[in-house]
């Protein structure tokens, strides 16, 4: 399976480019639907879409149903060359919210 990157810039997809990960880039909610609606649609080779964190954050309702798929891709969500827009102790406070286990 093959990865392809949703990005709202340059940098990211040239990274990624070099690491055999094509991509397109997009600004605004609109393009970057129109991106992950064409990568389902006409590209079933691609098992993991990968997307920066100001990409996701225009399309909240979008990421949660990529989420809820119970088919690929997978859909994984990076910082771009701006740095993470989450918290540092994100990835502990999901765990404790999901199964209730608090992690120190």
């Amino acid at each position: 399976m093959k990865g392809f990157l949703v990005s709202d810039n340059h940098d990211s997809v040239v990274l990624l480019r070099l690491a055999g990960i094509p991509g397109v880039i997009v600004h605004g909610a609109d393009e970057i639907a129109a991106a992950v609606d064409d990568v389902l649609a006409k590209r079933h080779d691609v098992g993991v879409l990968v997307m920066t964190e100001r990409a996701a954050a225009q399309t909240p309702a979008l990421v949660k149903s990529l989420r809820e798929r119970e088919e690929p891709p997978l859909l994984v969500i990076i910082p771009d060359r701006h740095g993470a827009l989450r918290e540092a102790d994100f990835l502990t406070r999901y765990i404790r919210e999901a199964i209730g286990v608090k992690i120190n």
